[in-house]
């Protein structure tokens, strides 16, 4: 499998995953997805939002547009405006990735900033949003299920993968 195939098909599944998780949460009341429990952020609703601003934060890099904007992500905090955030951040980057070639997806890109510095490849930028959201989303559902949202959706990779077409 190329490197092209294979970045396609993650921001494809991680797109899928996301509108996955919107649907499921959409139905939750705004205190469900408000009540505090103990993880990584406080909130199901505030861990979403942290999944989004990252995406928006290594989208800058990725696309080499370096317009992150910080304080304009914070503005975004009721639910429907953290759910269309991460949906349109997912789709933006499933298209952005679906026009590259492989030379863009190998092309490295270097990133200096207050916390860190590296010089990697578009591919392993993309790959890192995929993996950090999928780590949150498995807090979200153990955060849902110690306050009582115990109906998340499948959302494994290989049930995408079979599915996905039908």
């Amino acid at each position: 499998m190329s490197l092209k195939t294979l970045a396609t098909k993650s921001v494809q599944y991680n797109n899928w995953v996301v509108n996955q998780y919107i649907s499921w949460l959409s139905g939750k009341t705004d205190e469900q997805l408000n009540q505090e429990t103990i993880s990584s952020f406080p909130t199901i609703l505030k861990t979403l939002h942290h999944i989004w601003q990252t995406q928006e934060y290594w989208w800058s890099h990725i696309s080499e547009n370096n317009d992150f904007n910080f304080e304009k992500t914070l503005a975004v905090s009721s639910k429907e405006d953290v759910f269309n955030a991460i949906r349109n951040n997912s789709q933006k980057l499933a298209d952005y990735v679906e026009n590259l070639s492989e030379e863009d997806l190998s092309k490295n890109v270097k990133i200096e900033s207050q916390w860190f510095q590296c010089d990697f490849s578009k591919y392993e930028y993309i790959q890192h949003v995929i993996l950090h959201g999928t780590y949150h989303r498995g807090q979200i559902v153990t955060m849902g299920r110690a306050i009582g949202i115990t109906d998340a959706p499948m959302t494994d990779f290989n049930f995408w993968n079979i599915y996905k077409d039908q």
